[in-house]
């Protein structure tokens, strides 16, 4: 089966200052912390997305909001995949998909030499980790600032400028 977007799907950097934003930020952040000790949970809430080292987006699909997805800038010239989330409901349509491959063209243009991510251990979290291996991460060490958690997986993919090597 083909995955297909319709083509008025639009993706725009969010100034997070919308309250569909923040209910959807919100339901993620539920979400997660049903899927994980509060301790194990890295997700950015509405203030942590609004540092100038994070670039947010919003995918809309006929004036709706359906999904999101967060760029952190790691200072030295790697990034980190934030807040990555589709509503529910529209899950397994290619969103999700859609967003990361979003997201690499933007960590490619910004000339990053890998993008890291961390996500759940668990089971609930197994179509994500899907999504990344499928996408050419590989499993990794904790990084930056993470610790090593049995509720926690971190991923890395290496990557090649959008100008190609250098």
């Amino acid at each position: 089966m083909s995955l297909q977007i319709p083509i008025s799907l639009e993706i725009r950097v969010d100034d997070l200052s919308g309250s569909e934003i923040a209910d959807l930020i919100a339901i993620h952040s539920q979400t997660m912390l049903a899927q994980s000790p509060a301790e194990s949970c890295h997700f950015l809430p509405l203030d942590g997305l609004r540092r100038p080292s994070v670039t947010t987006w919003t995918m809309w699909r006929e004036g709706a909001l359906v999904g999101c997805g967060a760029l952190s800038d790691l200072g030295d010239g790697t990034g980190e995949i934030k807040s990555m989330h589709t509503r529910e409901a529209l899950r397994g349509q290619g969103f999700g998909r859609r967003m990361l491959e979003h997201i690499l063209a933007e960590a490619r243009a910004r000339d990053y030499t890998a993008l890291y991510l961390e996500t759940g251990s668990m089971a609930g979290f197994l179509p994500a980790r899907r999504l990344y291996e499928a996408y050419g991460f590989s499993y990794c060490g904790p990084f930056g600032d993470y610790r090593l958690d049995p509720n926690s997986v971190f991923m890395r993919l290496a990557l090649e400028p959008a100008t190609g090597p250098k």
